[in-house]
This record gives structure tokens, sequence and C-alpha cells, in this order.
């Protein structure tokens, strides 16, 4: 079966139709604008020649509805506000229903945004480390949680996380559903496990609700994404909390990338294999490099550690052969792979590699980055959240309640967060990362005393 791009379709039948444009956005398509940005014959809005996104009956209409079969749900939804934009509208169906949620303790931002916004207390758990990777938590202690309280509307993960860890969602699945709770998964960096042959690990297959962060790993423009529905009974509410959180003026271009995504693979699967192949080829013939055990193909996360080089002596290397990768953690470095990386690129990687681990120069040049971070938790989330507080220099902060989360970007997951105490551990980590949240000139909100 060959897709048609719905959105793309629509957009090129009218484009330089409206020749003379009365209508947003105002850089009209004219001018040196129009050189400088070549989407714009296509940067349209809301026409009676176009669609629109909160309420379409058109080409939004037809591409929702095909996305929606290609994955699997019963309901899905474009949203050009990023994966965020999602994460808010789960928050918000799950008000309604407690004022609870488990959170693992490694969740992006945009969920503990979301508990500060709507409320909610975020009931943290943490898996296990695993080479100084926190992993999904057990089963079993989110069925004791569960089971202990009746105020916790359901569950919300990461899965895939940045480093590939795919949680057991069918196993979360199966103790929430036994309970009447709500499984919600953050699937910003899995949009791609749904185009697997049995969709091994994809969100779909078990959640109640999840977004895909489609921009991530497809060929969609940044900000491009999907919330989508598997229990109908969310349906309503769902459309109320999209109403709320996503724009009114989308940006049409996003839209038709995001349909482009799903459908472009499905149309040409030959690029599926041929990524996977080139990954696979990486990996063997890396044999002195040492990879997270990454549980998604297409997340490559090499360990320093072990080879005893410095991450960021490798990454300056790299970038000055115009290899971008996506992450440094001060140990591993991430590297993005999709169905649209060529082999090539794949190829380039594992040769820049390979001159790492042979330069004489970046021996013995690792440093040890500060544990992940285990925090003792005397106040809720909410209570500290709403304290009075003062800004203190990071090195004051050791032994203070948090007053809000701080942590480091990329990933933006939190070292400490609000209502635990700032250990020596998160100071040092906050210290030595090149890009944080809630630090501001060296300080972090703590609860005044």
């Amino acid at each position: 079966m060959t897709y048609k791009y719905e959105i793309l379709a629509q957009l090129n039948k009218f484009k330089g139709k409206d020749r003379n444009r009365m209508h947003v956005p105002g850089h009209k398509n004219a001018g040196d604008f129009k050189a400088q940005f070549p989407v714009a014959p296509i940067d349209l809005t809301e026409l009676s020649i176009t669609d629109d996104l909160s309420c379409p009956t058109g080409a939004i209409k037809k591409a929702q509805e095909d996305i929606a079969s290609i994955i699997g749900a019963k309901k899905a939804y474009i949203t050009t506000d990023g994966s965020s934009s999602g994460v808010l509208a789960m928050l918000y169906v799950a008000a309604a229903l407690g004022n609870k949620v488990i959170v693992p303790r490694n969740s992006h931002k945009s969920v503990f945004n979301g508990c500060k916004l709507l409320n909610i207390e975020p009931v943290i758990v943490q898996g296990a480390e695993v080479d100084g990777v926190l992993t999904p938590p057990p089963p079993e202690l989110i069925q004791t949680l569960i089971v202990n309280d009746v105020n916790i509307a359901g569950m919300i993960i990461a899965s895939p996380d940045y480093y590939g860890n795919i949680a057991p969602l069918d196993k979360y699945a199966e103790v929430l559903k036994k309970y009447d709770r709500l499984l919600f998964v953050d699937g910003a960096h899995g949009a791609h496990l749904c185009l697997t042959a049995d969709k091994a690990g994809y969100a779909g297959k078990y959640a109640d609700m999840w977004v895909d962060g489609a921009h991530k790993t497809l060929p969609v423009l940044t900000q491009g994404a999907v919330v989508a529905v598997n229990n109908e009974k969310l349906i309503t509410r769902v459309e109320d909390a999209l109403s709320v959180f996503r724009t009114t003026s989308p940006s049409f271009p996003v839209m038709a990338s995001v349909e482009y995504g799903y459908k472009y693979f499905l149309n040409n699967p030959k690029l599926l294999t041929r990524a996977q192949t080139a990954v696979n080829e990486l990996k063997a013939e890396l044999k002195g490099v040492t990879f997270y055990p990454s549980q998604d193909a297409t997340k490559l996360a090499v360990d320093f550690k072990p080879l005893g080089v410095s991450p960021y002596l490798a990454q300056a290397y790299l970038e000055k052969k115009g290899i971008y990768p996506e992450m440094n953690d001060g140990r591993y470095l991430l590297f993005y792979i999709s169905p649209s990386t060529d082999p090539r690129h794949v190829a380039e990687l594992k040769s820049a590699l390979l001159s790492v681990c042979g330069a004489k120069k970046m021996k013995n040049t690792y440093k040890d980055v500060p544990p992940v971070p285990t925090a003792e938790r005397t106040y809720s989330f909410l209570y500290a959240y709403r304290q009075k507080y003062e800004w203190v220099p990071l090195k004051s902060a050791v032994g203070r309640m948090c007053a809000d989360n701080a942590g480091i970007t990329p990933p933006c997951l939190p070292v400490v967060i609000a209502g635990e105490i700032v250990s020596e551990q998160a100071v040092q980590a906050l210290t030595k990362a090149n890009s944080t949240f809630g630090v501001v000139n060296g300080h972090v909100k703590v609860v005044k005393k």
C-alpha cells in the first residue's frame, strides 16, 4: 500500500493561489523572507483551501485517521508544540481521575511542570542504576504503590529513554489495568518503534494514552508530534486537553511533515533495513568500543569510561570532523540514528571513533562523573514548591530542602527535585554540568528557613 501525503498535497495544490495574502502570517510569502525561507509558500493559516487542526474536516482529518491506523491507535492528534504539549495533555487527563501520578525520578522536566500546573503530586519512584544510568522501576513497586493509595490516577513514564531503555510496558499495563488505573507513556524518543513489524516496545501496544515525539526519530520538522489514545473513555477529556495546551496557530509545514514522517518509511521500507544494517555493522567492527546496552537500536551511547578517554575531547574531535552527537553526559556520547541516516554517515562515525580510540593524546584523560544522585525526601513535591524560598549558592544548598527542580539539559532531567534534601552529589553534578535548568548564576531555590 502506498500512502498519500494528504496535508502536503493540499498545501501544494493551492500553493500560490493566494497571490494577495490578506491573512497571517506576516511574512506574506514575499521579499527577502521568501528567498531565505523556501518553506514560505506553504506556510499558511486556516483558510477555506487548507483545513483547521482544531476541528478538521478535510486533509488534516484524513491524515490523523491514517496516522491512527499506522500506529494502532483509536485516535491520533497532530500537535506542532512538541512532546511537551502531549505530556501536559496526559497529565490534564490524569488530574480528572486522581490527584497523584506515579512518576519515575528520571522523567522529563515537562512532567514536573505539568504537576505544578495541574496541582498533581508526583509519587516519585526510582529504578536500579545500570552503568551510570537509571533504569525503569520494577512493576512490583508500581503495584505496591497503587494498592496502598486510591488517589493515584496512574503512571506516566518515558519509554524509550535517552539511552534506549525500554520500560516493561506490558507488565505495567497489566498491573494498572487490574486496579483500574491508567498508563500514560511519554514516547518522545520512540515514534520510530511503530514502524517495526511487530511494533516491539512501542508505547501504543500498551498505553491508554501516549505521545510520539515524531520529530526526534522520523523525518519531521522540529516540534512535530502526535498525541494518541487507545482508551476510548478518555477521548472527550483528551480533546479538551488539546484545546487547552495546543496552539491555535499551528504550523502547516510542521503538520504536513508529521504525516509525511509516518508514511514515508512505509512507502520506502528498504530504508528501515538499510539503517539497521549500518548500525549492526558499526557495532561489529568497533570491537574495542563499549556501548550502553540499549534496547533501541537507534540509540548509540558510546561509553568512554572503559576507553579512558574524555568524552569532551572526543566530542571536540568529532565536531571538527562535522559529526555532532545528540548529548554528552560526561561519560557517554549519545548518537541518534534514524531510518533517514545515510550509511555513509554511519561509516564516517565509525572511522572517527576508531581515530579517537587510537589517539595517544586522549589516553588517560577520562574523569569520573558524579554518581546518579540519591536524595532524602522529607516533604512532598507540591509542599516544597509552594513554600517561601530563597536563592542560595550551590555549595550552601547542601542539606537544605530544594524548592524547585534543578537539572541538566539535555536531557532535561532533574538532578534534585522539589521536596528533596540537596546532596553533595547533586551539587557536584550541577556544578560540573555545561547546561542546566533551575540554576541561575550558580544559585538554586531552597525552602526558606
